[in-house]
């Protein structure tokens, strides 16, 4: 008889009423003073990884990332089994609350994050991708009916890309106003926060807040970004940081093999990971 690595994720069902702790706790997070920020992570190893760091209260996922360790784009090209096997696995592997990039919910937002509760998710990420503006509420609508017909609670961070699939030539007033109008739809229906990514200034980031909300507004940080610091200081509630984190490690895998090819050596201080 085998017997099953004691280090693999246990994919049985998630305790119902440890998932909602967990969903209570992330939206707390959202809530609470000091800003969140959530290490992005596409694997097992690497949520592990982060997990163990001080300082790191929850975890997200990057839908970029784990599609590009699948090989597939970005953009739900990965098929949806795949993609909630991979965020099952990283929620299974820790004890923090998992916040899930699910993209635009693959065709059918309420079904999908129903799935995530199922793998043990309690928080998401979902893009407006520029629909029209009632298919893009409808979206979320769906999304928090999902939740709460699973009775748990779930942190939407709801994402608008009114600046991120913006037109060269469009005009920043008219983004600011369509981003506070998508925002408060979207937190009337029940988000948590609202995820505008993009690379502001203090102004167009101090807008946002006074036009959606203190505490709702959730931002990506970007080689240029203003820093965490800063950003709590104008009333940001969560950063994250997208596949720029995997894009970084594998920045670092693929200057420690020039230096290997080239004839170098391993650097000392090489960190075990379990």
């Amino acid at each position: 008889m085998t017997t099953a690595n004691a280090s693999e994720p246990d994919h049985t069902e998630p305790d119902h009423a440890e998932l909602n702790r967990k969903g209570l706790r992330l939206i707390e997070l959202h809530h609470a003073p000091d800003i969140l920020q959530v290490i992005n992570v596409w694997d097992v190893i690497s949520a592990k990884v982060i997990a163990d760091l001080e300082g790191s209260t929850a975890l997200a996922t990057a839908s970029h990332s784990i599609a590009a360790s699948y090989g597939y784009p970005d953009g739900e090209k990965i098929p949806r089994e795949l993609m909630l096997e991979a965020v099952g696995r990283i929620a299974a592997a820790t004890s923090l609350p998992v916040s899930a990039d699910l993209e635009a919910g693959y065709g059918d937002a309420g079904e999908t994050i129903r799935r995530a509760i199922g793998v043990g998710v309690v928080g998401a990420n979902l893009e407006d991708q520029l629909k029209p503006f009632d298919e893009a509420v409808a979206a979320v609508r769906a999304a928090i009916k999902a939740a709460e017909a699973e009775g748990v609670a779930f942190a939407l961070n709801a994402r608008t890309d009114v600046f991120a699939k913006a037109a060269p030539d469009a005009d920043p007033a008219e983004q600011l106003a369509e981003a506070i109008k998508r925002g408060r739809a979207f937190l009337d229906e029940g988000a948590t926060s609202i995820f505008v990514p993009g690379l502001f200034d203090e102004a167009t980031v101090a807008a946002l807040v006074q036009g959606i909300g203190h505490n709702k507004i959730s931002v990506v940080g970007v080689p240029g970004s203003l820093d965490p610091r800063t950003l709590q200081n104008l009333g940001v509630s969560r950063i994250s940081y997208g596949p720029l984190t995997q894009r970084l490690a594998l920045t670092a895998l693929q200057s420690a093999a020039q230096e290997l090819l080239a004839g170098g050596v391993l650097p000392d201080g090489i960190k075990a990971l379990n």
